[in-house]
């Protein structure tokens, strides 16, 4: 996106705000942990699908290589209820089956228990791909905003200090630990590289990106230079 508007104490507008759950959910309402619903993690094929939301009519227009594109709108049980036709099909043999779309509303289905952004630096991105010895996609890390022109890992030194973009304060939280799903490309959804077997060897820890909650609301834009507070 060009610009957005972020809220104090929310996540980015849209963030997972609608997300899946399968026959096997213990889903019992509101914010629940990613483990509640279908995830990349066990279905890597998900990471092949593109959503591109139309906000004014609250549909999604979603793409994946190996089905038919559709359009929903999640809200609508008929239209959820197509949606769940529509992807049972990538789910692996022995997998619980999608069951239903849910929301908790604004709030987001972040894998954190507060209302989160994540933060990446494409410095960091480029050292994890010549670790690889391959190009990676970004995609891989799912990141609301990525930083330019900084060292490797510099993400790192801001751990509880608060850092300014354009009008938008945010408070640098912790790092993010990273799963399976980084390894299934983004084109494919097939499993084509070892993300985490590269972070192990090359820094003895397997995460990337930082989490950030939003202080002082307000618009940022691509261009907005950065200021460590």
């Amino acid at each position: 996106m060009d610009a957005i508007t972020l809220i104090a104490g929310q996540t980015m507008p849209y963030d997972r705000r609608w997300a899946v759950t399968s026959g096997a959910s213990r889903y019992q309402g509101g914010w629940d942990e990613c483990h509640a619903f279908m995830i990349g993690t066990r279905n890597p094929a998900l990471a092949a699908m593109t959503a591109t939301l139309d906000e004014e009519s609250q549909t999604v227009h979603l793409q994946h290589p190996a089905l038919p594109d559709i359009s929903i709108q999640p809200d609508d049980p008929q239209s959820a209820a197509a949606f769940i036709t529509w992807v049972t099909p990538l789910t692996p043999p022995g997998r619980a089956a999608p069951q239903a779309i849910v929301t908790a509303g604004q709030r987001g289905m972040t894998d954190t228990k507060y209302p989160s952004v994540s933060i990446m630096n494409t410095a960091s991105h480029a050292a994890v791909a010549d670790q690889l010895g391959k190009p990676l996609e970004p995609e891989r890390w799912r990141g609301n905003i990525w930083l330019d022109g900084l060292p490797p890992w510099a993400e790192w030194d801001w751990i509880g200090r608060d850092i300014r973009i354009g009008a938008v304060t945010l408070r640098i939280q912790e790092r993010i630990a990273r799963c399976a799903h980084t390894a299934a490309s983004p084109e494919t959804g097939l499993r084509d590289a070892d993300t985490l077997g590269a972070l192990r060897d090359g820094w003895t820890h397997t995460d990337f990106g930082v989490y950030a909650a939003v202080m002082t609301g307000g618009r940022i834009a691509l261009g907005d230079e950065l200021e460590v507070l």
